[in-house]
C-alpha cells in the first residue's frame, strides 16, 4: 500500500531500533509499526479518553517520530467500530490489518502483527467491581467548590496560552491540589475531568506505586533478585540484577540509544518478554544509571514472577492501589499476554494523577488504610545509588530536583515525568501537589518556573 519511502526515512529509523544489526527494520515493519501506532492512539483516545477522531488525529497523531511521519501521513483513515470496540488500520495489500482492542479496566492491546480480528478472543480481560464515585468532597469524590485565588486562576490560565511557559506548548489541564482541598483547576477546550489521555512515561511512577503496594503486602523485596524466570539458569550474570536496580534505572542492560526507543513493544504488538526479557548485560548492576523502558517494563514483569497467578497479576494494581484511591478513569495497558506496559502505556485523567500524589502526601494512607509503606514516598524520593550525569537526579521511578541545580525550587520536590509534558510536581513541606497535563511538540513547558509562579500565590 505505501509503495515508496524516502531512504532517508528508513536508514533513521534503522538507527533507533534496538538490535538493528540483528533483525534490520524492514519498510514493511515500519509499515506495521506506523499502522500499530494509529490504531493505538485511535483506540484508547476514542475508547480509554472519550475523544473524536478529529481531536485524536489533531492532538495525538502530530508531533510524532520523524521517522513515522512520511509513512503515517500514507495511511488510509482507521476504522473505529464502536459497537465492538475496536480499531484497524490497514498498511498492506498482503498482510491483514493492524488490530486493536478495547477492555474494561485494561483499555487497549495490540494483536500480533498478522493476526486476525478473530485472534482477540485470546486477548486478556479481567472481570472485576469498579467501585462507584462517591458523593463527596474532594479526593474522596469530585465535589470541588469554587476557586477564589485569582493570582493562582491567572498563573493556571497562563500556563494555557502557549506563550508564557515555552512558545507553542499545548496545555491541556493544570489542577493543583492540597490533600484535602483543590486550589485551582482548568481544561483546554475539548477536555474535562474525565478526559483520559496517555501519561507516557509518569506511568514509571504509577508502576512504583504499584510495587510499593507490593512491598508492603509482602509479595515482593527490592532489595533481592528480580523474578524473572529466564534469568534464573546457573551462570547467567542477569540473575544479579535486583528489583531495586530496575526501580533505580541502573539495571546494566543492554539498551540502544538512551535505552527509551521501545518501538516494537508500544506500537509493533510485540510481547515485552521477548523484547526486554532477552537484553544481555553490559555493565555491572548498580554501577551505571541509564535511562530504558525496558527497566520498568522489567519491574513490573517481576511483579507477575512474584504473584504468579497472571489473572491475580492483572488485578492486582486495581484491587491494592488505583480503586482504593479512587482512580476510577485510569486503564493500565498490557500487551498480549497481559504484562502490562506501565513505562508508558497507562490511560488516566489529571484528578486521578492528582489523587495519586495526595497519595503520597499522605505518607501512602488513603481514608484511614495503609496502601504503601510509610517510608515509601522518602525511598523512591532518595537518590539513587547511580544517578543521572546532568540535570535532575533520580530516585525510583521520580525524578528529583535537587536545590544546588534548581535554587528556585522547594528542596523536596520530586516529580513523574512523561513525554510531552506529562508532569506530576509532589511538594511535602508545602503540601501541595501540581498537575500539568499537555501534547506538546517541538516544545518544552518550563515547569520549573510554572512552579515557582504557582508556590509564590499559595498558602
Amino acid at each position: 500500500m505505501i509503495s515508496k519511502l524516502n531512504k532517508m526515512i528508513i536508514a533513521g529509523a534503522l538507527l533507533s531500533t534496538p538490535a538493528f544489526a540483528q533483525n534490520p527494520l524492514t519498510e514493511n515493519h515500519l509499515n506495521a509499526q506506523v499502522a500499530g501506532y494509529k490504531a493505538a492512539f485511535t483506540c484508547s483516545g476514542v475508547f480509554n479518553g472519550g475523544k473524536s477522531v478529529e481531536q485524536i488525529g489533531r492532538e495525538e497523531l502530530t508531533g510524532i517520530y520523524r521517522t513515522y511521519r512520511e509513512p503515517m501521513a500514507a495511511l488510509p483513515d482507521a476504522v473505529v467500530d464502536r459497537d465492538e470496540k475496536y480499531v484497524s488500520v490497514k498498511y498492506s495489500d498482503t498482510m491483514p490489518p493492524r488490530y486493536v482492542v478495547w477492555r474494561d479496566h485494561l483499555g487497549c492491546v495490540q494483536l500480533p502483527i498478522g493476526s486476525s480480528l478473530e485472534d482477540r478472543v485470546h486477548m486478556p480481560t479481567i472481570d472485576i467491581d469498579k467501585p462507584a464515585e462517591k458523593d463527596a468532597a474532594w479526593p474522596l469524590g469530585n465535589k470541588v467548590g469554587s476557586y477564589d485565588n485569582d493570582a493562582l486562576n491567572e498563573i493556571i490560565h497562563n500556563a494555557f496560552d502557549s506563550k508564557t511557559y515555552g512558545e507553542g506548548t499545548y496545555t491541556t489541564a493544570v489542577l493543583v491540589t492540597t490533600p484535602t482541598k483543590m486550589l485551582g483547576e482548568e481544561y483546554r477546550d475539548g477536555f474535562n475531568m474525565r478526559t483520559a489521555h496517555r501519561t507516557w512515561s509518569v506511568a514509571k511512577s504509577i508502576a512504583a506505586t504499584v510495587i510499593g503496594a507490593a512491598a508492603h503486602d509482602g509479595i515482593v523485596d527490592v532489595k533481592a533478585p528480580a523474578e524473572i524466570e529466564e534469568w534464573k539458569r546457573p551462570g547467567d550474570p542477569r540473575g544479579r540484577i535486583t528489583l531495586e536496580n530496575l526501580l533505580h534505572m541502573n539495571s546494566g542492560l543492554h539498551h540502544n540509544r538512551a535505552g527509551n526507543r521501545t518501538d516494537d513493544v508500544y506500537f509493533g504488538g510485540a510481547l515485552m518478554s521477548d523484547m526486554s526479557v532477552g537484553l544481555s548485560v553490559e555493565a555491572e548492576p548498580g554501577k551505571r544509571w541509564k535511562y530504558a523502558n525496558n527497566d520498568t517494563m522489567l519491574a513490573i514483569r517481576s511483579l507477575r514472577g512474584s504473584i504468579g497467578d497472571r489473572q491475580d497479576y492483572l488485578e492486582y494494581p486495581f484491587k491494592s492501589v488505583l480503586y482504593k484511591i479512587g482512580m476510577l478513569d485510569t486503564k493500565l495497558e498490557t500487551d498480549w499476554d497481559g504484562n502490562f506496559i506501565m513505562s508508558s502505556q497507562v490511560w488516566t485523567t489529571a484528578r486521578d494523577i492528582g489523587r495519586l500524589g495526595i497519595l503520597y502526601l499522605n505518607d501512602g494512607v488513603w481514608e484511614d488504610e495503609r496502601i504503601f509503606a510509610a517510608d515509601w514516598d522518602d525511598y523512591v524520593s532518595t537518590p539513587a545509588t547511580t544517578e543521572p550525569a546532568r540535570g535532575a537526579g533520580y530516585g525510583a521511578q521520580w525524578w528529583l530536583y535537587p536545590t544546588s541545580k534548581y535554587p528556585e525550587l522547594p528542596a523536596d520536590m520530586y516529580m513523574a515525568n512523561g513525554n510531552r509534558g506529562q508532569r506530576i510536581m509532589i511538594i511535602p513541606d508545602r503540601d501541595i501537589v501540581i498537575i500539568r497535563r499537555g501534547h506538546d511538540s517541538e516544545a518544552s513547558f518550563d515547569v520549573v518556573a510554572f512552579t515557582r509562579d504557582v508556590l509564590t500565590v499559595v498558602e
